[in-house]
């Protein structure tokens, strides 16, 4: 019988070497899902994250302001923080140590009031005043046992109006001051520009930036994580100043388009048999980048 030799999985990570010895459709399966990649600036803020929530109770309480450009892994890192704190369901309640909620594209109190009380998951009655939306929802918090507020897409206050932006950043004084709880914005720069409007604010919110990726030794680590991340059966050198130069060029210096590249360009080697992320690979990724993408769509409607 031919003797076939298993495949040298040294380069992997242990936990990734048993995936690369599946067959190619299950692999690209694997590829295709969303994975964490702890680079320094994301496993500083998960840990900025889990300090914040055993803070001591206090008058006034730290908040954060997680900010960065669109698509560059703020969303991966709260999701990352909130599976390590999911909901516990007792006997008499659920307890909710993590309350994620989104901010409504056209912001306002009663808006706000309305997602937090689907985010708890409580039914919602029509027509409820904005007094009694206020007081459900703290009532709520406090029984469910909500530890941290996080509000993604904090952004969305400046598309307000001028008195709706500013009845809401009152209300994150509010909701601060009254629940003794960590508050966390995430945003893009504009978030950060929100909260530097009101000088209280500014000062109760510590900025953690997640800055757009260039030429440097975290990138390398980086593009070194995803190769030993990503099960194929060859070692994909792409952690050098020229790999990185292409890969931060096409995807335009955000994580997450990085991710989509790598992700287009390792199932191309698992479909071509290369098993290699390499440039040839990279070139075959059924990737556009954003730049190319909007062009694309703006010739399109001419």
């Amino acid at each position: 019988m031919p003797d076939f030799k298993s495949p040298d999985l040294s380069h992997l990570h242990p936990a990734v070497r048993d995936s690369a010895r599946l067959p190619a459709s299950q692999r690209v399966e694997l590829i295709r899902a969303d994975r964490w990649i702890g680079y320094p600036k994301a496993v500083q803020a998960v840990a900025r994250l889990e300090s914040l929530l055993c803070w001591p109770d206090k008058q006034r309480m730290p908040n954060l302001l997680l900010v960065g450009p669109t698509n560059n892994g703020k969303s991966m890192i709260v999701e990352k923080f909130r599976r390590g704190h999911t909901p516990v369901t007792e006997p008499d309640r659920e307890h909710i140590p993590v309350l994620c909620v989104q901010m409504p594209s056209e912001p306002s109190v009663l808006r706000f009031y309305i997602a937090l009380l689907g985010a708890l998951g409580a039914p919602l009655q029509p027509r409820r005043r904005l007094a009694d939306l206020e007081q459900i929802s703290l009532s709520l918090l406090r029984s469910t046992g909500v530890r941290m507020l996080v509000i993604d897409e904090l952004h969305n206050v400046l598309a307000g109006q001028g008195n709706n932006r500013r009845e809401f950043l009152n209300l994150l004084r509010y909701l601060g001051n009254e629940l003794r709880i960590p508050i966390v914005g995430v945003g893009t720069r504009e978030a950060y520009l929100a909260v530097r409007s009101d000088d209280q604010l500014e000062n109760r919110f510590e900025p953690v930036v997640l800055p757009l990726w260039g030429a440097g030794t975290d990138t390398l680590s980086l593009l070194a994580s995803f190769a030993a991340a990503l099960p194929l059966q060859h070692p994909s050198s792409i952690a050098t100043p020229d790999m990185a130069q292409y890969v931060l060029a096409r995807s335009e210096g955000t994580i997450g388009e990085i991710t989509r590249l790598l992700t287009a360009a390792a199932i191309a080697a698992v479909e071509n048999g290369e098993e290699s992320i390499n440039h040839h690979t990279l070139v075959m990724a059924d990737y556009v980048g954003p730049t190319e993408r909007r062009s694309l769509f703006e010739r399109e409607l001419l």
